[in-house]
């Protein structure tokens, strides 16, 4: 078993080159297999197979939104590799710490390919361990300076920002959506993904300053009005903030849900941004914030055409899903670093 801290060791700029070099040498997102839920025990299971013709793997992960009341991660998992010619298993990696690393690694190829070179000022709903492996994976491509912690809980904010310059020395800190003790190290429990931000945190008293100077405070919603970047990591089932609050140039990131009628944005910040995403199909099938939106097939813009140079288009809104592909490339990557 491949465990969280070797799969953090891979690093954020590894995993970033990794997903943009599997773009570039031409991976089809657009033919990947469907995730598969099924609902199970106290939530549900999620199947996400992909391969190619090297390796074939398989992320087998449980939710279950009741866990945070019992102390325990709203998620586990586990991926399977396998050699693809002849299906022979290669290795078992801690899902919860892969998707931890994988899914603000394509946010942050997202942002190098949409996102100002200058971008400096980042916005971040969500106080967990998705809030906190943006923070650092979006700091790997674009000079962030400051960060503004938008949380519903007063406490887990208060605790991310005193905790701050302790948590983050570098990507090798980055844990799993369930193996990051978010307890011990920021001294709160938190919900894998973090938590909707539904009202201003502007109360809380602390400011982190890091190492390299990095300045983390909390904030409320009307904060994304002097964002370069927001990123919204929760597990909000409706719009955070009002889009007519961004400026202009204003890069956003979703990634909390992967479900029709769950969004993190309004429609008035697609409308504003248009939409980068991993794929057409899976975005029209699993993106609430763009289906409610009412976006269509030919309004979308994905990640393997900015790769590609095939389109000189730049959206403001990344939006994923997470796909299986993404799993596969970063448990790939994980796995040869180790060899």
């Amino acid at each position: 078993m491949i465990e969280a801290d070797q799969i953090a060791e891979l690093g954020f700029p590894r995993a970033v080159a990794a997903l943009r070099a599997a773009l570039a040498e031409g991976l089809d997102p657009e033919a990947e297999p469907a995730r598969v839920a099924v609902p199970l025990g106290g939530g549900e299971m999620l199947v996400m197979p992909s391969g190619d013709a090297k390796v074939a793997g398989v992320k087998l992960v449980g939710i279950a939104p009741g866990n945070p009341v019992r102390g325990l991660p709203r998620i586990h998992g586990v991926y399977v590799l396998f050699d693809a010619p002849t299906l022979a298993p290669r290795a078992i990696l801690d899902g919860a710490a892969l998707t931890s690393l994988r899914t603000p690694a394509v946010s942050a190829l997202g942002v190098d390919l949409v996102a100002p070179p200058d971008a400096r000022k980042l916005v971040v709903f969500g106080a967990g361990p998705q809030a906190l492996g943006h923070i650092e994976a979006i700091r790997a491509v674009r000079p962030i300076d400051s960060v503004r912690v938008v949380g519903r809980d007063p406490a887990k904010v208060d605790a991310l920002i005193r905790n701050f310059g302790n948590v983050w020395r570098g990507g090798a800190e980055v844990s799993g959506e369930s193996g990051f003790d978010s307890s011990s190290r920021l001294g709160a429990t938190s919900s894998a993904g973090g938590e909707p931000s539904v009202s201003a945190a502007g109360h809380v008293s602390h400011a982190g300053v890091a190492g390299d100077g990095l300045v983390v405070e909390a904030a409320g919603p009307e904060a994304v009005a002097g964002a370069d970047i927001v990123a919204c990591c929760t597990t909000a089932r409706g719009p955070l903030f009002d889009g007519k609050l961004l400026r202009d140039d204003a890069v956003v990131v979703a990634v909390g849900s992967h479900e029709p009628d769950a969004r993190e944005v309004d429609a008035e910040t697609v409308r504003r941004c248009g939409a980068l995403v991993e794929s057409r199909v899976s975005a029209l099938r699993e993106a609430g914030d763009l289906i409610q939106a009412g976006v269509a097939a030919g309004e979308l813009y994905t990640f393997s055409e900015l790769v590609r140079g095939v389109t000189p288009a730049r959206p403001r809104l990344i939006k994923t899903v997470g796909m299986g592909w993404e799993d596969l490339v970063i448990a790939a990557a994980v796995v040869e670093s180790l060899s």
